[in-house]
């Protein structure tokens, strides 16, 4: 089986519709301690996505109140 590269380029709106279409998360922890004492904590939590798709996967895991 051939692997084909393809030399296109995305174009900056092609890669924001398909993050926008699909979602990005990011989770990001840091903690710093020294002898046991902790220093710094940071926790970080981005979800990007259109609100469409938070919609959609919000629904299906129960988030969004449903209209009566």
């Amino acid at each position: 089986m051939a692997v084909e590269k393809s030399m296109a380029s995305s174009s900056l709106v092609e890669v924001v519709d398909r993050i926008l279409d699909k979602g990005v998360v990011v989770d990001a922890w840091v903690r710093i301690s020294l002898v046991g004492i902790e220093l710094l904590a940071v926790e970080a939590r981005v979800v990007i996505a259109s609100v469409e798709t938070y919609l959609k996967y919000a629904e299906a895991i129960g988030l969004t109140a449903s209209a009566a």
